[in-house]
């Protein structure tokens, strides 16, 4: 398999689930702003949609979306540990969490905190969903140290979204269990490894 990424995009949480799964894959890094590729293969010509992640199948069939990816990749393990078995109520639990994620953090963060052009009335409309999910979450994690109970690929898209925080300079002082939360999962091994990976620790 092949990984089209680019450093702390949403592919980062595709990238946690790959080495979480322990499988064996290829990381191709893209320049979303150029949109080549580490070698200058132009990006357009692999992916129409431009963006990533992007994995190509050992049978040369490339597919996107975060949240679809996550749960295939969760699927090649056998034991299923990231996501538990069909129609398990693990595994509702952990989908309903990765649509959540997708629909209501991811989205809300892209493309609008990251555009220059984006009104000041939008931002602030955007910042104000977020707060109210990232409290929602605060809540959860109070309780509780994963999203779904037991850690899954839900968690390794909730820190990668919710890590954008970070960039974009907005405070998670008020959400120490979101924080925490955090911490957490960017100290777990494979976490490690693709944050190292892609050039996002030293």
């Amino acid at each position: 398999m092949k990984l089209y990424f680019a450093p702390a995009a949403c592919s980062l949480a595709v990238h946690i689930a790959l080495r979480e799964a322990g499988l064996r894959f290829d990381a191709i890094s893209v320049d979303l702003v150029k949109s080549v590729t580490a070698d200058g293969t132009p990006y357009r010509s692999i992916s129409p949609r431009g963006y990533v992640p992007l994995l190509e199948l050992d049978d040369g069939s490339r597919h996107t979306e975060a949240a679809s990816l996550l749960q295939y990749v969760a699927d090649l393990d056998s034991s299923q540990r990231l996501i538990g078995a069909t129609g398990s109520a693990r595994r509702l639990a952990v989908v309903e969490w990765l649509t959540f994620v997708s629909t209501e953090l991811h989205k809300v963060f892209s493309p609008w905190l990251w555009h220059k052009e984006t009104a000041e009335s939008t931002r602030q409309a955007v910042k104000e969903k977020l707060a109210t999910r990232f409290a929602e979450l605060n809540d959860l994690l109070s309780r509780q140290d994963h999203l779904a109970g037991e850690y899954s690929v839900a968690d390794a898209y909730a820190f990668t979204i919710v890590n954008w925080a970070n960039f974009l300079a907005l405070p998670l002082t008020p959400y120490p269990h979101l924080k925490a939360y955090l911490g957490r999962i960017s100290a777990r091994p494979a976490v490690q490894e693709a944050l190292r990976a892609e050039g996002l620790l030293k």
